[in-house]
């Protein structure tokens, strides 16, 4: 679906989207969202398990683990290879596998190709069924890193922190839970993740529907009928359904709402952009002729080519990849004609290159639904990386169903919401079921998020020492808090495309630095304020990434379309040269063994 565009199209689609963005701009940025309360307090229980009663526990712990996802599984497996067993992981959530574990709506799925979005496959011997895998099936996947590594072995879940304090005179953090233990962990690895935290939007009157509401990470199978397997909603054949938000979660379960409601009303700001999946099986036996190593290759492959690097393959062959290879043969091009090579050219080459891609995705919309003034309100004018892409085949097509309404607000998001329904543009629809899909919170603190602080040395708060932004070494290592390890992709790759890549990687680092300090006796290891400083200088030095910009429409990409100040630009750099370039200096200080920026206390 080519569109070739002149020099006046172009122009014409930068106007248009600024003028989209305009509508959209807000002054509260990540402040318009609201924390579950009243009748939505239910977000921060867990609908899926019955908490057992247990006595307390009062242990010591080698490592402790916070967060039974992919972060914390991926490490407590690189832990158990490297020889440390007494691991502990601990989680609020009644069983591990993350934001895997809380999402259970209808089509939930990744949107990352599963060869190399689920990790240890080659570990646990573990054959995915298709190239994107829906939530079960990854569900099912973390429980069985956990079961391989034996990870479930004295593991703390629906259990949560209330405090954690690093006590010096002991060198261990004492971690005290909300089911009376208290831990003294040796080694503490922080795998909280950036997506468990469940927010709400910020409309008057969200509290005062009458019919019955609840987001979308505690979906009520109880009231409309159907499983996580995407079984029909019987029970929602006579109700009157709207959803708030079309976000990645909204595009997965909206076909599904849509197949089953009786009417159904998608209520939205902003229209996602929605490529081609093209899901498909994965052959056994090709999968089976696979050599020794197939998936960190893979996840290079597709790191490398999603980044505009070279490779002499594309093995993954995704809309992520696509937009990436198309920018790096156009600055070829551009070299070719005698262009100089620069940040110019790479700019050219990248508006040029998203400009065609977003009309074949505006185009895209034409050529699924039927109803122009539907078709119109689906357009995303914006570039592609200003919000999360979104790859499906059925999304769109769910507005050809005569029952389901597209309620566009034009940027503006409903107005108010009462008794018995939802205002958008002085029009009211009543509703029956009301589902919130706005997603998780991402920009707030990270005691926000987690609901407590890391005491480090001499009393030192966490959220003190990052009140003006994130300080680390290679994302991992804070100073003033020794033995504690953060695992995420922030101040490292701050690789976006495939977030459980960052945590395969780090987590090999972080394994090597715990076997160095329990092989040396070490009671405390801690970066030390030189090599911070050193390293925040390295990544605040070159701005790296192509997403953003003055034709963006506010998203959690782009700090809800707030400036970026010096406190957004810590929280949000990666390494200069970009996520490959840190995954090998990653391997190559981990490999010269003197972990370089560290003080091993003896």
């Amino acid at each position: 679906m080519a569109v070739q565009l002149t020099e006046i199209d172009r122009e014409e689609l930068r106007q248009r989207y600024i003028a989209e963005r305009d509508k959209r701009l807000r002054s509260d940025g990540n402040e318009q969202y609201q924390e579950p309360s009243g009748r939505f307090s239910n977000l921060l229980d867990d609908p899926y398990v019955q908490t057992a009663d247990r006595d307390a526990i009062h242990e010591d712990v080698t490592v402790l683990i916070v967060g039974a996802g992919f972060a914390g599984l991926v490490t407590g497996a690189r832990l158990k290879q490297a020889g440390i067993h007494d691991v502990r992981l601990i989680d609020k959530a009644g069983d591990v596998g993350g934001v895997w574990y809380w999402n259970r709506y209808p089509g939930a799925m990744c949107d990352t190709a599963a060869m190399i979005y689920l990790p240890l496959l080659e570990e646990t011997g573990t054959v995915p069924s298709a190239k994107y895998v829906p939530a079960p099936e990854i569900h099912a996947h973390a429980k069985r890193i956990a079961t391989t590594f034996n990870l479930y072995d004295g593991a703390l879940l629906s259990t949560g922190i209330t405090s954690i304090e690093w006590d010096a005179a002991i060198s261990r953090y004492i971690v005290h839970t909300d089911r009376g233990d208290v831990l003294r962990a040796r080694h503490l690895a922080m795998g909280t993740g950036p997506l468990h935290r469940a927010k709400l939007p910020g409309i008057r009157g969200l509290q005062s529907f009458k019919g019955h509401a609840f987001h979308t990470s505690r979906w009520d199978y109880d009231f409309t009928g159907g499983d996580p397997t995407g079984a029909l909603m019987e029970n929602l054949s006579d109700k009157r359904v709207g959803i708030i938000g079309t976000g990645a979660t909204s595009v997965q379960c909206i076909p599904h709402l849509s197949r089953a409601a009786k009417e159904l009303f998608v209520f939205q700001r902003t229209p996602s952009a929605i490529d081609e999946r093209n899901n498909h099986a994965i052959d056994p036996e090709w999968f089976g002729t696979l050599g020794t190593g197939w998936q960190r290759e893979w996840m290079m492959n597709f790191t490398t080519l999603q980044t505009m690097g070279f490779a002499d393959e594309d093995l993954v062959k995704d809309g992520w990849t696509d937009i990436s290879l198309r920018i790096r043969d156009r600055v070829i091009e551009k070299i070719q004609a005698g262009e100089s090579p620069g940040p110019e050219t790479l700019l050219a080459a990248y508006e040029e290159s998203d400009d065609e891609k977003m009309s074949e995705i505006r185009a895209r919309v034409d050529s699924i639904v039927r109803n122009p003034q539907a078709a119109e309100g689906l357009k995303p004018w914006y570039r592609q990386l200003c919000k999360r892409p979104c790859f499906h085949d059925e999304y769109l097509q769910s507005y050809n169903n005569p029952s389901t309404h597209l309620i566009d607000t034009a940027g503006k998001g409903v107005e108010r919401i009462d008794e018995t329904g939802v205002w958008v543009n002085g029009v009211h629809y009543e509703l029956d079921c009301l589902i919130i899909a706005s997603g998780f919170e991402v920009g707030t603190s990270y005691t926000r998020r987690n609901g407590y602080d890391v005491a480090g040395r001499e009393g030192q708060l966490l959220s003190d020492y990052w009140a003006e932004g994130m300080h680390t070494l290679h994302g991992i290592h804070v100073h003033g808090f020794p033995n504690m390890y953060i695992l995420g992709a922030a101040q490292a790759a701050n690789l976006i495309s495939n977030i459980p890549q960052n945590y395969v990687e780090n987590s090999v680092a972080i394994a090597a630095v715990i076997a160095e300090a329990e092989r040396m006796g070490s009671p405390a290891v801690e970066v030390t304020k030189e090599a911070e400083d050193a390293w925040i200088e390295l990544i605040t030095s070159n701005t790296r990434g192509l997403r953003g910009g003055e034709d963006c429409t506010p998203g959690y990409y782009n700090n809800e379309g707030k400036p970026v100040g010096r406190k957004e630009q810590l929280n949000s750099s990666g390494h200069p040269g970009g996520p490959i370039a840190f995954f090998n200096h990653l391997e190559e200080w981990r490999a010269a063994g003197t972990f370089a920026g560290l003080t091993f206390t003896k």
